[in-house]
């Protein structure tokens, strides 16, 4: 039986499971493999330079028939360059984050693009709407790398984002199961974007190092940092241990910046420091224990998605 709500008609995709855009992770391979197990695999542009990001839009293009899309930093370099460049790609999806949707939403739907906003509040979401975004992303403050200051969980903020906007609401922040899926769904939203889990896919450009880490992660072993700065959500080490003890002495914004440094995220979690490095994962890397290809974490979420319909309660 197909599939339909408006987040497939939007975004003309089989299953309402988004790859999230994540930095050092997400390329053309895996963007593509995930388009090609009928979701929506998103290339994570916050990483890139302008030219690189072309190469993977160009070779997502050839190794996809299906959408994709793009998700960019709003508040990274080198926006207006990752703009131009897919306008001239003619990229289908932008999915923007980090900054006001108001700068680029209007530009971007001129050239017939689809794009959907990524919020941490009601508040956010309303902008979102205003802007003209076609739909938004609530994250809640369980999901990985940059988070919002509210700290809402995903279970509060979904259904207040739901009641608070007319257009389509997707789920992120703690999601990498079908049962999860569900759960999200039976509270307004009408698809989920997924980030820890692709990270442990055979596709994804993160170090093995990385998604070994991830694969041993506990309960209680990420934690929201940086709050004075962007609040981001780190897997503990050695430069999280620094962090948090900066925090504790009354460090200033501008001292955890200088302690952040440059590059701090590509030596974790694409060269595979896991001492020194920024290790960027959410709560859910708890629930992961595979590492396996991307079309494979894409059907079990599906069918574990259906089944759960029919099964909704664990047996205890």
């Amino acid at each position: 039986m197909m599939f339909a709500n408006r987040i497939t008609h939007l975004f003309n995709i089989e299953k309402p499971i988004i790859q999230a855009g994540m930095v050092w992770a997400s390329g053309w391979q895996l963007a593509s493999a995930v388009s090609n197990a009928g979701g929506l695999g998103l290339i994570g542009s916050g990483s890139m330079y302008p030219d690189v990001l072309r190469q993977h839009i160009q070779q997502c293009k050839a190794s996809t028939t299906k959408p994709f899309g793009v998700n960019i930093p709003l508040l990274y370099p080198n926006i207006q360059q990752h703009i131009d460049i897919i306008i001239e790609e003619k990229v289908p999806i932008v999915f923007t984050s980090a900054g006001n949707p108001n700068t680029w939403t209007s530009l971007l739907k001129q050239h017939g693009i689809t794009v959907v906003h990524v919020v941490s509040s009601s508040k956010f979401a309303i902008k979102a709407q205003q802007a003209g975004c076609d739909a938004v992303v609530a994250e809640g403050f369980e999901a990985g790398g940059h988070n919002g200051r509210e700290e809402t969980t995903t279970l509060v903020l979904i259904p207040a984002v739901r009641a608070a906007v007319n257009i389509p609401v997707i789920a992120a922040g703690g999601i990498a199961t079908g049962r999860q899926m569900l759960a999200t769904m039976v509270l307004g939203a009408e698809a989920v974007q997924i980030g820890s889990r692709f990270v442990c896919s055979n596709e994804a450009s993160s170090h093995i190092h990385f998604k070994e880490a991830v694969l041993a992660a506990q309960e209680g072993d990420t934690m929201l940092s940086m709050k004075k700065t962007v609040p981001v959500r780190l897997l503990k080490n050695n430069f999280y241990a620094a962090i948090k003890q900066a925090e504790l002495n009354g460090a200033s914004a501008e001292e955890l910046n200088a302690l952040l440094g440059r590059g701090r995220a590509k030596k974790g979690m694409f060269e595979g420091d896991m001492d020194e490095g920024e290790l960027e994962i959410g709560q859910v890397s708890a629930l992961i224990n595979t590492i396996q290809p991307a079309s494979e974490i894409v059907q079990e979420i599906w069918q574990e998605f259906l089944l759960a319909q029919q099964q909704p309660f664990y047996n205890v």
